[in-house]
């Protein structure tokens, strides 16, 4: 796996290099300061994985994600934060990034995220992540989802719950497959890139309700 480390403080980037440069077959590729620069390199080295500080002076990480994933095909950003319940993390989420991590986590809870993301899963099961969408998604005047088959609204629905494609597979008695075919129709339907932004997307619509996927 290639990864990209963006953060304005050169001691947690050397912190996240070491942890992230221990994992076997990791490799990390380039390190930037802010987001003008973390743009240029994802241009440069095209990693699997970004890990993007969102606060930064100059362009911050927000926008630097959102022009990284309009320009850079089948990058995974992975949001670095201090504050847990932050609007930058929703908005960074909403433009594309695949999920969010403390900066306080330990090594190994960093590593996995990584590796979630990079294999196309979204950071989800986190209750953290849903309760940022749920605190931050607003409700669209008139906003509908485009039309979903009853298993695709059953799929979303276990989406927006958190769970992977193996548990919704448990869950509804059929394969990871099948689980996976109903998740792709789901994103091209809705017009995103993964299942994070669906279930904002089910969140904005109402589709669901804030509290209704507790637990």
């Amino acid at each position: 796996m290639r990864i990209a480390i963006v953060d304005d403080d050169p001691l947690v980037r050397m912190g996240l290099r070491a942890i992230m440069g221990s994992e076997p077959g990791w490799e990390v590729v380039g390190e930037a300061g802010d987001g003008a620069a973390a743009v240029a390199l994802a241009a440069q080295t095209r990693p699997d994985v970004m890990l993007m500080d969102i606060r930064m002076p100059g362009m911050d990480g927000l926008e630097a994600t959102r022009r990284i994933l309009a320009s850079v095909p089948g990058v995974a950003v992975l949001v670095l934060t201090t504050f847990e319940v932050d609007e930058y993390v929703f908005e960074a989420l909403r433009s594309g990034a695949s999920g969010f991590v403390l900066k306080r986590v330990p090594p190994a809870e960093l590593i996995e995220a990584a590796r979630v993301v990079a294999a196309g899963e979204s950071l989800l099961f986190p209750a953290s992540t849903r309760s940022v969408i749920e605190r931050f998604a607003t409700r669209e005047p008139g906003g509908t989802l485009p039309e979903l088959t009853d298993r695709e609204q059953d799929v979303l629905r276990a989406l927006a719950r958190g769970l992977s494609n193996g548990e919704i597979a448990s869950e509804m008695f059929v394969s990871v497959e099948t689980v996976k075919s109903h998740v792709a129709s789901i994103l091209t339907k809705l017009g995103v890139r993964d299942r994070t932004q669906a279930v904002i997307a089910a969140y904005e619509t109402g589709f669901v309700a804030p509290g209704e996927t507790a637990g």
